[in-house]
């Protein structure tokens, strides 16, 4: 296997024009290397002042079928999967005049982007599923020993310097290099069809058991390295598929701050994924993966005031997700004398005001602000995105939790119905415990999530922590729990501690125990029926 290989013919053909035409004139002109290629490629070349040989003149077919046969031909693969230092190769191309071809460039027809257009045809998708291009690829790249792949605009300069460098040829090192970047650009694109046709399938022939898919596949590229993982001594990175419809911090715009960190975008999921609950303005602060303030109110201000006061103490360094673009009366309130000694590590929103931007950059050096374009509800989210969870040797695989509040499934228990103010204390309260980490028992009280018990192993431990958070503010308020209360033990202390109305799935052998307590105290019991455990 040799190291250094002459380029003497190349064959290009790409879809992304970008940088090609400094490219090949420098592989022509400064190489004196044959330029092959098909259709607009070609077309592109020669207006770029470039001798082109058309791939019709090297096979003796012309392109046909509308283009969908050109390159499957033994005088393209034959070119590319001959071994040059095996005499069985040489001599079966020598017998059919089968010239060797020493770089392929080639990007394949834009799937992805296609099916991202609104209202794009199936037929149309189809027909941009491209054959000949990952064929030349994988080709080209088994055959890395002898013959270069590069597949990305990006990767252009870096071929030039090598063969600067080498005289025209390519090394045995970079030939490995872009072979692998080539396997992985290929499995990205069947990637891309495979999930794009499971869809189509899920839409035409809906499932009655609401099954997963049999196989899933997982394409990812890097966007971006972390600045640690969970701790200092973690290197980590984001890597994101395509970009969802729904907004995501994954492919957020950041305005400031330090670079971000494994901890940071994990909090930051969190926090958007409440805020989105809510239709009216609001805001969620996150601290390990939890709400520690969570409100909703008539206005971004108001909202943002009373969810920082949620857990002052816990949302010193947290991190915040609000669902309306920020003003400047929102940068204000976040950066006044009141708040001197607050501090929050990232800022996701749908966006910011030129003033309200700059308000926030002056206030805080470090911390990291990221827009994420429109937020809409829960209603708008898409249903086919699955939540996963690596552990070693596999994923956990789920569909998400897209479960609101729908009064309608709600089953007062009580003799005494709730007031509207008890309602919707509720209603916060039980969208809190959904995004808790479980064990989960909360309180909430003038639309404000006032004490947050979470991650305990049992459920007393957490309505304590629950309630020594509300202090005062339990009194008047609901309490949710993201699964049944077992035993009448932590509603009873729920309710000495002031709550009013509590709200949990229902479904305890004890039910009825807890029912006599709420009855007897003359307050609310609601029961959900569905259940909340968020681990």
């Amino acid at each position: 296997m040799p190291n250094l290989v002459n380029i003497k013919r190349a064959l290009i053909s790409v879809s992304d024009k970008a940088n090609l035409g400094p490219f090949a004139k420098a592989l022509a002109q400064e190489f004196g290397i044959q330029l092959i290629s098909t259709g607009g490629t070609a077309k592109f070349l020669r207006e770029q002042g470039l001798d082109v040989t058309d791939v019709s003149a090297v096979t003796g077919f012309p392109e046909m079928m509308d283009g969908r046969v050109k390159t499957l031909h033994p005088k393209v693969h034959g070119g590319l999967l001959a071994l040059r230092d095996n005499p069985e190769h040489v001599s079966a191309m020598q017998q059919h005049g089968i010239e060797p071809i020493d770089l392929v460039v080639i990007n394949l027809y834009p799937f992805r982007q296609t099916i991202a257009k609104p209202g794009v045809q199936f037929e149309e998708a189809i027909e941009n599923i491209d054959i000949g291009g990952p064929s030349m690829v994988r080709s080209a790249s088994k055959n890395h020993a002898f013959v270069l792949i590069v597949t990305n605009p990006n990767d252009y300069d870096a071929v030039l310097d090598e063969l600067r460098a080498n005289k025209g040829a390519s090394s045995y090192s970079t030939r490995l290099k872009m072979a692998q970047k080539a396997f992985a650009h290929t499995a990205e694109y069947d990637a891309a069809i495979a999930n794009y046709l499971q869809q189509q399938i899920a839409a035409r022939q809906p499932s009655t058991d609401d099954a997963l898919p049999e196989s899933i596949v997982i394409s990812l590229r890097k966007k971006q390295d972390l600045r640690y993982g969970e701790n200092p001594h973690q290197k980590a990175a984001l890597y994101v598929g395509d970009q969802p419809k729904e907004a995501s911090v994954a492919f957020a715009k950041q305005h400031h701050g330090k670079e971000l960190s494994y901890i940071n975008l994990l909090d930051a999921d969190a926090a958007l994924t409440a805020a989105r609950e809510l239709p009216t303005p609001a805001a969620c602060i996150v601290k390990h993966a939890t709400p520690c303030g969570f409100a909703t109110a008539g206005d971004l201000v108001t909202a943002f005031k009373k969810t920082y006061a949620g857990d002052p103490v816990a949302a010193f360094g947290g991190i915040i997700a609000l669902n309306r673009r920020v003003d400047l009366a929102t940068a204000q309130a976040m950066t006044s004398a009141e708040g001197g000694k607050w501090f929050l590590e990232v800022m996701v929103a749908p966006g910011y005001d030129d003033d309200a931007l700059e308000l926030l950059k002056n206030r805080w050096k470090n911390v990291r602000i990221l827009e994420v374009g429109d937020v809409n509800t829960l209603a708008d989210t898409d249903p086919s995105e699955l939540h996963m969870h690596k552990i070693v040797g596999g994923y956990l695989v789920q569909k998400r939790d897209l479960a609101g509040v729908d009064r309608s499934k709600w089953k007062v228990v009580s003799k005494r119905q709730p007031t509207e103010q008890e309602m919707r204390n509720m209603a916060i309260a039980w969208l809190a415990a959904k995004h808790v980490k479980s064990n989960a028992v909360v309180i909430a009280n003038d639309d404000m999530l006032v004490g947050a018990g979470a991650g305990q192993q049992e459920r007393m431990t957490c309505c304590k922590i629950a309630a020594e958070k509300a202090g005062d503010r339990a009194k008047g308020g609901a309490a949710a729990s993201d699964a049944f209360f077992p035993f009448k033990d932590g509603p009873e202390f729920l309710m000495n501690a002031g709550v009013t109305a509590v709200i949990h799935p229902g479904g305890s052998i004890r039910d009825q125990e807890t029912i006599d307590l709420i009855n007897e105290r003359g307050q609310v019991l609601v029961f959900t029926g569905e259940r909340h455990f968020r681990h």
